[in-house]
């Protein structure tokens, strides 16, 4: 086999030589092939799966401790580790090439389709306009009396449908063939969604609505699932759309195509306590074309009585579907294309002025629920005979399940509805707090958990919900999720979790108790871009009364949109308190936060879309400033609001319902205060100037410090970082970015802090860009790490580069890292002045 050949080098034959031919002719036969056996070959690929690039000392330490490889050189055995590791790297790329390739076929397929389908489309307009003229020559007066007389009677049809069945067939064929026209032709001008990257990688190709009524968003993407499944899946909404609160199938008829007409209610939560939620009243018609196509399209009833009767909806406004759905085409050798096209009128005039933008924007119908459906699919898709588990042996559908659950939990109790037993407590106007209750007896509706509330009185609610100028979302969530201690009590914390397991616990007086948190990530549950982890809480009690508290208290948190790319209709940290054995039916009370931008200009204009994509300057900055305090309001443009909806729910006994009313209203004061300081210090007007920049993937500050770390290399030590040749900045960049090395940037001075990193050195320290600002030296190495790491300053500062020697490091998840040496070098700016330090780490590893 060619895995057993090995070239042997010129220097180091001898002893293998000896060994084979009885002579030392070996070195007279350098640059010949040789084979291992069996057994050596074993050995080395036990050594290979442990390590695959092992050092001197490594390869010195495997000849001895197997005798087996005695006659071999340990520069064979080098050269056989770099044979082996080359095996590997081409099997990899040619999967991965397979993989493209597979994409582009089908891709190419698709686009190819979509041609021959335009193109006859342009015939028959073509062909259909001539027509109409011709028939227009001989058109009487009294046909347009006629048109009007026949629109009425469509319209009156419509009403009608729904109490006659006979006449839904119709209804559902002028449904197919408007959603036809927007999926696959041109009844609506589509643009691009601003921030969406197209490509092989990317969720898909996703469009949003131009000067049409209502809001609609279009996508298309390559889903490895057949059609009759992802349709069975995109059909069931309340599975995957999480602001959909309830979906259910009035009737069911049978069309005489094979079809099947559904009569469907729907209700949408209300992303605020400021609206009312909104219903849905709608046809569904499924059909399976001869070609294996699939269709699913949906529109809403017209008539004003017409759906479920009116005191089971009282606390909805009726919106509108216009012609949506869902087509599905199956390809060759597997998998499908799917098409979505979502179309909605909100009635945003029922709205506020202020939060009318989330009613009346395009993209955030695409964000919502056009690539939630792709997310959800794409998911699916890959968790397809997958027996992957995540942290605690947690099943990808389980954490699906608890991040929903959180959700919609948080969703019930910003909305209060009366149907599931919340009824108004006390209203706040003067900061818009409402509290809200929820007895006992309506507890089952919460959760199907089987672990019973063992509490005499219920669920207290308490909301508030705020408008902000100025303010980042994915700066001020990052904030709250990292900085707990600077708005969350820990007693109130430990006392609902208590509260769940032992149905009694008195709440004493609020206190300044501090607490440290540490989190384990379950996993990430919608395209990398939602953080589910455990929170564990370790208490302080301040006297013996609250011994009870250094017991360890757990949340269950859920965190979305802390990435200023992040393609997402909102920001959000939702969590819960939960018991330490994590069960799957645990019940879940959802406290936190959410945020919406309020951008006017996410209201479809073209002329908006190259400046949305521009990326907002407060990211560049780092924001920590929170015990700044800035008096006075803000007057910025309303073009920058968010809103921010506060919603923390407290169980409670019948007899403490007074004293957990007062406790939560002033926690909740409380947070809106420390909010409020942070919201200020975080604006463009209240950054800290004396705080660095916050560096992001493609910024002209990370453009610039790449360029600087390269162009130090290769000055101090004499050759070149980065092999291949850089056009330009940008390119520089983009290879030091995706260089396998693991590069980490740090400030110079007295407590380094990391200021930038490549996606190896973020890989080994198990960070991400944004927190990696958060992180110094100090945790990076140990005490023995870090005197190293100052004895080579001096020679840093002499020659501009120096070693360290095989050690190890420490991530941000608290795992050993093993690294065979350190290459370290002073990264100086185009002024020739020190900016920074830089460190190579090579071979690294997880011990």
């Amino acid at each position: 086999m060619a895995g057993n050949d090995v070239v042997m080098g010129s220097g180091g034959g001898s002893s293998s030589g000896s060994g084979r031919n009885g002579g030392g002719n070996q070195r007279e036969d350098a640059g010949k092939y040789m084979r291992y056996t069996a057994e050596q070959i074993e050995v080395l690929e036990k050594a290979y799966a442990q390590c695959t690039k092992p050092s001197l000392s490594r390869r010195k330490q495997l000849i001895d401790e197997y005798p087996i490889l005695a006659n071999i050189d340990q520069n064979q055995i080098k050269v056989w580790f770099q044979n082996r590791r080359c095996r590997d790297k081409q099997k990899n790329e040619a999967i991965q090439l397979q993989l493209v390739n597979e994409k582009l076929i089908a891709t190419n397929k698709f686009l190819m389709e979509e041609n021959d389908r335009l193109q006859k489309q342009v015939s028959q307009l073509v062909l259909e306009n001539e027509n109409m003229r011709q028939q227009l020559q001989y058109v009487s007066v009294a046909i347009p009396n006629t048109r009007n007389e026949a629109t009425v009677n469509s319209s009156q049809h419509s009403v009608m449908a729904v109490e006659n069945p006979t006449g839904l067939l119709a209804v559902a064929e002028e449904t197919m063939q408007e959603f036809l026209l927007k999926a696959t032709g041109t009844a609506i001008e589509w643009v691009p969604i601003p921030g969406m990257k197209p490509g092989l990688d990317s969720v898909g190709l996703v469009a949003i609505s131009h000067n049409c009524g209502g809001v609609a968003a279009r996508a298309s993407s390559l889903v490895s699932l057949e059609p009759t499944k992802i349709a069975e899946i995109l059909k069931d909404r309340s599975s995957w759309f999480r602001d959909c609160r309830n979906q259910e199938v009035f009737a069911r008829f049978s069309a005489g195509n094979g079809g099947t007409i559904e009569l469907i209610y729907m209700q949408f939560y209300a992303p605020t306590t400021l609206v009312p939620a909104c219903d849905f009243w709608t046809l569904r018609y499924t059909l399976t074309f001869e070609d294996g196509s699939l269709v699913v399209c949906e529109k809403s009833m017209s008539g004003s009585g017409a759906g479920p009767s009116q005191s089971l909806v009282s606390q909805f406004i009726r919106a509108k579907m216009l012609a949506s759905g869902y087509l599905i085409r199956p390809c060759e050798g597997g998998g499908s294309i799917i098409h979505i096209v979502d179309h909605l009128d909100f009635e945003a005039l029922s709205a506020p002025e202020v939060l009318r933008p989330l009613y009346e924007s395009s993209k955030l119908v695409a964000q919502k629920i056009t690539v939630a459906a792709l997310h959800h699919i794409g998911q699916m898709a890959q968790e397809k005979n997958s027996g992957v588990t995540h942290a605690l042996g947690k099943q990808p559908a389980v954490l699906r399940s608890f991040s929903q659950r959180l959700s919609r939990s948080f969703n019930g109790a910003v909305n209060g509805f009366s149907d599931d037993g919340w009824s108004l407590l006390n209203c706040d106007a003067a900061e818009d707090v409402i509290l809200c209750v929820k007895s006992t007896k309506n507890l089952k509706t919460i959760s199907n958990s089987s672990s019973a509330l063992s509490l005499s009185g219920g669920i207290l609610c308490v909301k508030a919900s705020m408008l902000l100028q100025d303010v980042s979302p994915a700066i001020l969530v990052r904030y709250l999720r990292e900085h707990r201690s600077e708005w969350a009590d820990f007693s109130v914390d430990a006392h609902s979790a208590a509260s769940l397991k032992a149905g009694s616990v008195a709440l004493p007086k609020l206190n300044s108790t501090q607490f440290s948190s540490s989190s384990i990530v379950l996993g990430h549950t919608v395209n990398d871009e939602e953080i589910l982890e455990i929170i564990q809480l370790e208490g302080h009690a301040l006297n013996q009364k609250d011994a009870f508290l250094f017991r360890n208290t757990y949340l269950l948190q859920l965190c979305n949109g802390i990435e200023e790319e992040a393609v997402g209709a909102c920001s959000e940290l939702i969590f819960a308190p939960i018991d330490e054995m994590l069960p799957d039916d645990a019940l879940l009370l959802s406290s936190g936060f959410r945020i919406l931008p309020l951008d006017s200009k996410t209201v479809d204009s073209l002329d908006s879309l190259t400046a949305q994509q521009t990326m907002d300057p407060a990211s560049n900055f780092e924001v920590y400033a929170a015990t700044r305090h800035i008096p006075g309001g803000s007057s910025s443009s309303k073009d920058s609001s968010v809103m921010l909806i506060i919603a923390f729910q407290f169980p409670f006994e019948s007899h403490l319902q007074e004293s957990v009313a007062t406790m939560a209203q002033q926690y909740i004061h409380n947070i809106i205060a420390t909010v409020q300081r942070v919201s200020k210090a975080i604006t463009p007007c209240g950054l800290n100037p004396h705080v660095g920049v916050k560096l992001t993937p493609g910024s002209p500050e990370a453009v610039a410090l790449a360029n600087w770390i390269c162009q130090s290399y290769s000055s101090s030590l004499g050759a070149e970082l980065l092999t291949s040749n850089c056009q330009n900045d940008d390119s520089v960049f983009e290879q030091l970015w995706h260089y396998p090395k693991a590069i980490l940037c740090c400030s110079f001075k007295s407590l380094p802090v990391c200021l930038f990193a490549n996606q190896a050195g973020l890989s080994m320290l198990e960070t991400t860009l944004m927190d990696l600002q958060d992180i110094t030296l100090e945790k990076i190495f140990d005490e023995s790490g870090l005197g190293a790491l100052y004895s080579i300053v001096p020679i840093l500062t002499e020659q501009g580069f120096a070693s360290l020697p095989t050690g190890t490091c420490m991530s941000a998840m608290r795992r050993l890292v093993y690294y065979e040496q350190v290459i370290a070098w002073k990264v100086v700016d185009d002024g020739g002045a020190l900016h920074s330090l830089a460190f190579a780490f090579l071979n690294w590893t997880f011990l």
